[in-house]
């Protein structure tokens, strides 16, 4: 191959250029913290048309919005007033910003700061509001709300990602000696990863200039990066050390690994690029921002895989074989002798009897997946230590949960200064009377002076606080029946139209708009994953049958998050949280990930196939040859992957547990029973239908044909 022999050439300018890289992604690292935001934002929905409307007549941004709590024994009237008099003082050190409504209730006093700012904005006056109320005499006053959470959950998220870096290193150092043995080898893997990774953080900081970024992204990035590297990094030196044990020199060892090897981990990395960039069809700036960030990561380890690897094995070379007393258990020359192909004879000899055995395993374990419940994000589920986490609880157990996600009810009017008028009064008053009788609402709060009515008098505001937190089924169905107000028997013109905005307004707007975008998604992946697969298999069959195996791991990794979060099976041994409902982003993310990671190990082992069949080997024979020598690295590769993002499960925030609870059962189940069992029992059942491509379609893809034997 022409291209690996220009890289070996040029090795010492390539590896000056990827410490460059490193360099860069270091650079990355320090400094995309401040660009990171949990904006839930959905444009064009009604929640973010209501949010336009309080941001341009109203000068406030509903995500720019701080809580300040107070609890207190006793109060009288003068001692409320001097709390709002100290409250209005020290938001003054936040520019424009305005004390919208104050209250005392449950023995919490309680006072909303409205800004103009958006979330990262707000979110840097944090600190300085909370050093202002104490200066204020408040010294035990607690400060929430979506710019003190985003302020607050950072620091966290980065301890985290350290943690969580140092046992992945560490657990698949000892896995890739365990793999290969006490070698110098051991290391490429790690230096692969750590390339990939750079790369991937610094792209994922330019981005960040363009597009909005999640808080949850450098986790994702360098967890997920971690053990995609490894794994694929593994897959091309298994492959460089046999190609050596067959007493080529290295160079032509390692054309010999990219022709093959390299050429499957590029087809991976598209097809999992694939599976992500589909994220960006959804109408959503959170999930195009994990799907843009996901997509780059293998592209990332792909572009290290056609330029770093090959210069890391030329400086290996004979080095890979050399172990210090320990071989390691994969890689062996009796790979036909091993677990691997007992394993495929003993599936090959009962093909019916694995098949209906293994699908009915498969089908009890993604049953709870009925159960499975969305919600938009998880307040409660965030480090009970952080301040605003301390002031959601005292709401929520002083007052009561919708305090603290109030929804807010506009009223457009259709002409300046009307809102004044006795009529609209009138039915104002009317309205809010009507609204009390809902027995899901718990306060409603209304003025006929700013903030609840703008300065130009067209539009009337509500802040509704309902008994139940967003995401709930009863905080949903209070969104629909408020969107779906009659204003006319309150008294209201017909031309009067409502916006519902608010956290509750916005979640509903999530959730829909993930759900409406997943068909699109789900058929748009199995499209070009289709294609994709039927060039590299060099077969029509084969490509469904992967879709198929890939649809059943993902639905019990699901169904395992149903298992774990709301059943509680493990979770005290893995120190998860408890919740009914599982986050929204999480499942689609989920998703697309599982889906082209999947395809993976589809790859790797079906490959190998492909290539034995090539040579002449029967179906069946082509079988045990492929696990034989890819079953082991296929296994050693998952169960690495899982310990790499094991740091999604050690950290504090539900939506990366669950996330990594999907991922690493999802893997682990696909690496086993779905690829050792499940896949050579329908390839043994299917016979020489596998390798079946017409002419016709082998013409179309440029590719060679393969016809039935």
């Amino acid at each position: 191959m022409r291209w690996v022999r220009i890289v070996i050439r040029n090795r010492l300018a390539i590896t000056g250029i990827w410490i460059l890289v490193v360099v860069a992604g270091a650079f990355a690292s320090a400094h995309i913290g401040g660009r990171l935001t949990t904006s839930l934002e959905v444009p064009g929905s009604e929640s973010a048309t209501a949010d336009a409307i309080l941001a341009s007549h109203f000068g406030e941004n509903t995500q720019g919005s701080f809580t300040v709590l107070y609890k207190y024994a006793t109060s009288t009237p003068a001692q409320i007033q001097e709390f709002k008099s100290a409250i209005e003082k020290a938001a003054q050190v936040i520019p424009d910003s305005d004390v919208a409504q104050q209250r005392a209730m449950g023995g919490v006093l309680l006072a909303s700061i409205t800004t103009p700012l958006r979330l990262l904005d707000a979110a840097s006056y944090t600190q300085a509001l909370r050093k202002a109320v104490a200066a204020q005499g408040l010294t035990g006053a607690l400060i929430t709300g979506p710019p003190a959470i985003n302020h607050d959950v950072s620091p966290i998220l980065a301890s985290d990602l350290h943690r969580g870096q140092v046992v992945a290193i560490v657990m698949a150092l000892l896995l890739l000696i365990l793999m290969l043995g006490l070698s110098f080898a051991v290391v490429i893997p790690l230096i692969f990863a750590a390339a990939s990774i750079s790369l991937a953080l610094g792209m994922v900081y330019l981005l960040s200039h363009m597009m909005l970024m999640v808080l949850y992204i450098p986790n994702i990035v360098e967890l997920f990066g971690l053990g995609l590297a490894i794994d694929y990094s593994l897959l091309i030196l298994h492959r460089f050390r046999r190609q050596l044990r067959e007493k080529q020199d290295v160079d032509e060892a390692i054309e010999a690994t990219m022709a093959t090897a390299g050429h499957t981990v590029m087809v991976s990395a598209l097809i999992v690029s694939v599976a992500l960039a589909t994220l960006l069809l959804v109408p959503v700036p959170f999930v195009r921002s994990l799907g843009a960030a996901g997509l780059i990561v293998p592209l990332a380890s792909m572009f290290a895989a056609v330029t770093l690897a090959p210069v890391l094995l030329s400086i290996l070379g004979h080095r890979a074989l050399s172990t210090i007393g320990f071989k390691g258990i994969i890689g062996r020359s009796d790979a036909l002798q091993g677990a691997w192909a007992r394993i495929a004879r003993l599936v090959i000899a009962r093909p019916k009897s694995v098949f209906i055995a293994s699908l009915a395993t498969l089908a009890i374990m993604a049953a709870p997946i009925f159960w499975l419940a969305l919600t938009p994000s998880s307040l409660t589920a965030i480090p009970t230590n952080l301040e605003s986490a301390q002031g959601i609880s005292m709401v929520v157990n002083r007052v009561g949960p919708g305090v603290i996600t109030p929804h807010e009810v506009l009223i457009d009017l259709g002409a300046n200064h009307l809102a004044t008028t006795p009529q609209v009064d009138t039915a104002r008053k009317k309205l809010a009377k009507q609204l009390l009788k809902n027995p899901e609402i718990f306060i409603v709060a209304t003025e006929d002076k700013v903030p609840f009515i703008d300065p130009n008098g067209r539009y009337l505001r509500f802040f509704v606080i309902g008994r139940h937190t967003l995401g709930m089924p009863e905080s949903e169905r209070l969104v629909s029946n408020l969107r779906t107000l009659d204003l006319t028997q309150s008294g209201f013109s017909e031309t009067a139209v409502l916006y519902l905005g608010g956290a509750p307004a916005q979640g509903v707007d999530l959730i829909r708009s993930i759900l409406n975008s997943t068909p699109w998604i789900i058929l748009l992946a199995l499209l070009l994953t289709y294609i994709l697969l039927t060039r590299a298999f060099r077969s029509l069959i084969l490509p469904i049958k992967a879709i198929a195996l890939d649809l059943i791991s993902t639905a019990v990794a699901l169904a395992s998050l149903v298992s774990v979060f709301r059943f509680g099976f493990g979770s005290s041994f893995l120190h998860t949280y408890r919740l009914d409902q599982i986050e929204a982003w999480a499942i689609i993310f989920l998703l697309a990930l599982l889906f082209g990671l999947s395809m993976d190990y589809e790859l790797f082992l079906v490959s190998r196939m492909r290539e034995a069949r090539d040579r002449g080997l029967s179906n069946s024979d082509a079988i045990i040859e492929g696990l034989a020598h890819t079953g082991g690295v296929v296994s050693a590769a998952a169960i690495i992957f899982i310990c790499a993002i094991s740091g999604f499960v050690t950290g504090h925030f539900a939506g990366l547990q669950q996330l990594g609870i999907g991922l690493g059962i999802g893997v682990l189940i696909d690496a086993t029973i779905i690829r050792g069992l499940l896949l050579p029992s329908t390839m043994v059942l299917m016979g020489r239908w596998n390798w079946w491509l017409p002419a016709p379609i082998a013409h179309l893809l440029k590719t060679k044909a393969s016809p039935l034997d």
